[in-house]
């Protein structure tokens, strides 16, 4: 890890660049009541768009840990690879990620943690150009204050293999971890929500052989729900929507979903899935 700082890659394009309007669109994205959960999440799942199209449910997920912010110290943070392949989970060599709201220390001993996987590789390259990440550095920075990061950027990867990353770094409450994922892309509005609920139902459900044409985020999101069961998590939807609810026209939608995942006294039914 350098000492070396990866600036913002998409800030003026996917989110605001002014410091005071992405304090304002955020606060007016959290400004709806928070969903009610009945623990403190060990992780979530949110979308990865432009804030204009999924910024609201994004917020969702975060406006949730409000309850547990003072206690969340550490996130880490997982997302598929856009622009530059790679196999396996890609570390940035910088120890700084940079927004417009400040700079975010990349946590030294979680990336020592994760010394000797043979999946794990670093990369600044795969990281520069990347938003599926840098999309929630700003919510996560107005929700937690301050905080560390572990952010990976995975490529082709086994459910088991990413799993064994979380292993290593699950911590306990004071770590959050995040998975960047849409739903589905560029089909018709009918035809999407069917196939996003579908989706949806599957994580629900713990599948770990989600596809990338079901979720932009399908092989970080199969190792996560493979933790999940092992560790006897909740998933809990908290919203369901597309492009085409917020600000893009019907024919061509993407789908976008919000899920925590709690811890659980016992196994509970699996709730219905409702559109907002």
């Amino acid at each position: 890890m350098l000492n070396t700082t990866r600036p913002p890659a998409v800030a003026g394009s996917f989110y605001p660049a002014n410091p005071a309007q992405l304090l304002s669109t955020l606060d007016g994205f959290f400004a709806a009541p928070p969903s009610p959960l009945p623990a403190q999440p060990k992780a979530l799942i949110l979308p990865h768009a432009g804030y204009v199209y999924s910024g609201s449910t994004a917020a969702r997920g975060y406006a949730a840990l409000a309850p547990w912010a003072a206690t969340i110290r550490r996130v880490v943070l997982l997302g598929p690879t856009h622009r530059v392949a790679v196999n396996g989970l890609a570390l940035p060599e910088a120890g700084v990620f940079a927004t417009p709201l400040g700079n975010i220390r990349i946590d030294p001993q979680a990336v020592e943690a994760l010394a000797g996987l043979p999946q794990v590789v670093c990369s600044d390259r795969v990281h520069a150009a990347e938003h599926s990440l840098e999309v929630h550095l700003p919510f996560l920075q107005r929700v937690l204050g301050e905080f560390t990061l572990l952010p990976l950027a995975v490529g082709n990867a086994s459910p088991a293999a990413v799993a064994e990353v979380l292993e290593r770094v699950w911590g306990g409450p004071e770590t959050l971890i995040v998975v960047s994922a849409d739903l589905s892309h560029f089909h018709p509005y009918a035809s999407a929500q069917q196939l996003d609920r579908h989706t949806c139902q599957r994580i629900l459900d713990y599948a770990t052989d989600l596809r990338p044409e079901e979720t932009c985020g399908a092989f970080p999101l199969n190792g996560l729900l493979l933790a999940a069961r092992r560790h006897a998590l909740q998933a809990h939807l908290l919203t369901l929507c597309n492009s085409g609810d917020t600000a893009g026209d019907r024919q061509r939608v993407v789908g976008y979903a919000a899920f925590a995942l709690c811890p659980q006294a016992s196994p509970t039914n699996v709730p219905e899935i409702q559109n907002d």
